[in-house]
């Protein structure tokens, strides 16, 4: 098994001094217990400072000179104070260690100015105690690197205990030696089994109430990822937004909302009985993309609506659009609207400065990851991070507690422990690799001359090019129109001959998703089984997009209203085919959603009209396989769940 390696760089600009400190903590590295594989090396300039932590992704801690071009200091070279460099390592790498040597009799005055910013600790430049020092550096570093959840179930799993509890497979004992099921356990392996253990283990906490290891974890993972508090959830991002709204939102008060948000979002304002205000999305038509909401429209929401109680919004989006989040958390907060950010396919963020800010850092009050989605989770593995200075923990808890399950999956919790260790230790490493192979990739597809990777210019829709959007890069969205393949066959294609699955698509483009697991080998594989396909010369064939999805109409009712009425079923289409004009101005009991593209249609307590009815049916018409969740069928025909005329007279309108 490949060892860590840890280094730590020393700043210092007066080079003898450099070389013995950097002498003396290797010597201390070596003749003492190094685990993390530490080791010294040193810089005399600012410059070449920046340069090491930009390109070493094994740095783990910096230790700056007090004394760096102080403002007194008359020499030539003099580029910024030690301040100032600590100022921009914290922003450029926020997960290092900084500490700071200082002279002891200048002590108060360096520390004042010193520890109102990140700086985890201080040495006394005279003292010299190399070892003393060795010992502190490589503590903080284990520190950073620990992880207490996953520790102690490896712990309890080499303990080897009876199990008299649950799960019933009892450490995989009901399954190994079967002559039925035996190819599952060796499938799995022994350690899914003997993981899997019960809440009646003390000794891992209660994800529930959680007061030991579970909740040592949140706390180390919080200060990783920039929060306040950082809760685990172990159903994925889809119910910490349903948390996050009913621990906001009482029945009937505002939510700001964009109409492309994840269903989630959508359920979630069922289940709290919000009063939601959507927000049409940008559309991209070329491309069937679905981009961000404009600003313009989302300030003029907030400022019609203030007293919405939260806005959520999406960033970045499944195709990698980001926002511009301080100047719309700014007009949020101004007007004392708290602000969600769904950032499930973002999680990564923190750990390199191409993809900052963060929603945190941007201001927003809570931000929900899909961890698994990014990082090395397992699936239905997310965190919650909380920064509202408002949060209300016991109604927080509450409804956390009601979507969790009593019975959690530790691997899952697990795995959000070690995801955050990896992140902290080697994130900036891997997402720099990561962003080393998308370039290589996007310039390689492009060198097909059929297959063509859509940049920022070609994604973005035309009312938020002055948005200040940007991409990220791990996103790829590849053209395919001139490939001589329907999307749908050129999948199958890439699945069947190459072995490969991409993320998702459109009637014209693929998209390919980069992480920080994505390998050189793979990209080579990927642009082989592209530049095969291009040489078929196959000829360009007619691609049929997907109708552009209606405006949203208005809400009649609280769509937790409407949604708990029995309802009745009215079908799209009569027995002739013909559009059913019954239909129209009825309010929806269900939400209809068509995937691709995933945005609902109609949400509960919403208006149908003619052109929602129309769209549809042309939907199910269509050539082309459209998924339609909220589709009741009764026998062959298409019917939408709608509100009875007593149900609506005993409702309250809202619209």
């Amino acid at each position: 098994m490949k060892k860590p390696v840890s280094r730590v760089l020393i700043i210092n600009d007066e080079p003898l001094v450099l070389k013995e400190f950097v002498k003396g903590l290797n010597a201390a590295a070596r003749s003492l217990d190094n685990p993390l594989g530490i080791t010294f090396s040193g810089v005399t300039t600012a410059r070449e400072a920046l340069a090491a932590i930009e390109e070493d992704g094994d740095l783990q801690a910096v230790v700056v000179d007090d004394k760096l071009y102080t403002l007194n200091q008359k020499s030539p070279k003099k580029e910024m104070s030690a301040l100032e460099l600590v100022q921009r390592v914290t922003r450029f790498r926020p997960e290092l260690d900084v500490y700071i040597l200082i002279a002891q009799e200048h002590e108060d005055e360096i520390v004042d100015a010193l520890f109102a910013e990140a700086v985890d600790g201080y040495f006394y430049r005279e003292e010299r105690d190399y070892r003393g020092m060795y010992r502190i550096l490589n503590a903080q570093v284990q520190e950073r690197s620990r992880t207490p959840f996953y520790d102690q179930l490896k712990n309890y799993v080499w303990m080897a205990k009876d199990s008299w509890h649950t799960p019933g497979h009892s450490s995989g004992e009901s399954l190994r030696g079967s002559p039925w099921v035996n190819d599952f356990c060796d499938f799995m392996g022994e350690h899914v089994f003997d993981a899997d253990l019960s809440v009646s283990v003390k000794m891992l906490d209660s994800l529930m109430e959680p007061t030991g290891v579970i909740a040592e974890a949140q706390t180390i993972a919080a200060k990783a990822f920039g929060a306040r508090r950082t809760f685990f959830a172990t159903n994925g991002t889809s119910t910490s937004n349903k948390v996050i709204f009913q621990t906001l939102l009482a029945p009937g008060e505002k939510l700001l909302l964009d109409r492309n948000c994840h269903k989630s979002v959508h359920h979630g304002v069922v289940l709290s009985g919000g009063h939601p205000i959507y927000l049409d999305s940008s559309i991209n038509a070329k491309y069937s993309l679905y981009g961000p909401v404009p600003k313009k429209t989302i300030l003029s929401a907030i400022r019609r609506h203030p007293d919405a109680q939260a806005i959520i919004l999406t960033s970045c989006t499944y195709d990698g659009l980001r926002y511009d989040l301080a100047p719309i958390v700014e007009a949020a907060h101004a007007k004392g609207i708290k602000v969600i950010v769904d950032e499930a396919w973002y999680g990564f963020a923190r750990f390199h400065p191409a993809f900052r800010p963060t929603a945190l850092e941007a201001g927003a009050d809570y931000a929900t990851q899909s961890t698994h989605k990014v990082l090395s989770a397992f699936s239905q593995a997310s965190m919650i991070h909380v920064n509202d200075p408002g949060f209300n923990e016991h109604l927080f808890r509450e409804n956390f507690n009601m979507h969790t399950s009593t019975s959690p999956q530790y691997s899952m919790i697990a795995s959000l422990d070690v995801a955050r260790k990896q992140a902290v230790m080697e994130g900036y490493k891997l997402l720099s690799r990561t962003l080393a192979l998308s370039q290589e990739l996007r310039a390689q597809i492009n060198s097909t001359g059929v297959f063509r990777v859509l940049e920022l210019d070609q994604l973005i829709p035309e009312e938020v090019r002055r948005d200040n959007i940007r991409l990220d890069p791990t996103k790829v969205t590849v053209d395919i129109s001139s490939c001589g393949y329907t999307v749908e066959d050129l999948q199958r294609e890439l699945f069947d001959r190459y072995n490969i699955q991409v993320e998702k698509s459109t009637f014209n483009t693929l998209t390919l998703l980069l992480t920080i697991g994505t390998t050189r080998s793979k990209v080579s594989r990927l642009y082989d089984a592209l530049m095969r396909i291009a040489r078929e010369g196959r000829a360009p064939r007619r691609l049929y997009r997907f109708p552009e999805i209606p405006g949203f109409t208005r809400l009649r009712y609280l769509p937790r209203d409407a949604f708990y009425c029995g309802g009745e079923l009215v079908p799209l289409v009569d027995e002739k085919d013909n559009i059913r004009r019954d239909l129209l101005d009825r309010a929806c009991a269900d939400q209809i959603v068509p995937y691709p593209p995933g945005i609902p249609v109609l949400v509960p307590g919403q208006v149908i009209t003619r052109e929602i009815v129309h769209y549809l049916v042309g939907l199910l018409r269509s050539q082309k396989r459209v998924e339609l969740h909220g589709i009741v069928y009764d026998g062959y025909l298409p019917c939408l769940r709608v509100l009875k005329p007593a149900e609506e007279r005993g409702l309250r309108r809202i619209g």
